[in-house]
């Protein structure tokens, strides 16, 4: 998908200058540097949950029947 985005020159120049040593586009570059900064920015949600059950010392399906009956 093409978007239109306002880049100050003065970072126009640097990206171009450091597509011309890495020997990409610049749109390569941006790319990238959207990528890696949703990345950074997805990880904390999805990773913050990771393992939380693990050290429960009670059944999943025991516990979830339990809180279930409550209803």
């Amino acid at each position: 998908m093409r978007t239109l985005v306002d880049i100050e020159e003065k970072d126009i120049e640097a990206l171009d200058e450091i597509a011309a040593r890495s020997n990409q586009s610049r749109a390569a570059l941006i790319r990238a540097a959207i990528a890696a900064f949703l990345g950074q920015h997805r990880n904390g949600d999805e990773t913050g949950a990771f393992g939380l059950w693990g050290k429960r010392q009670v059944d999943g399906l025991t516990y979830q029947k339990k809180m279930r009956a409550e209803w």
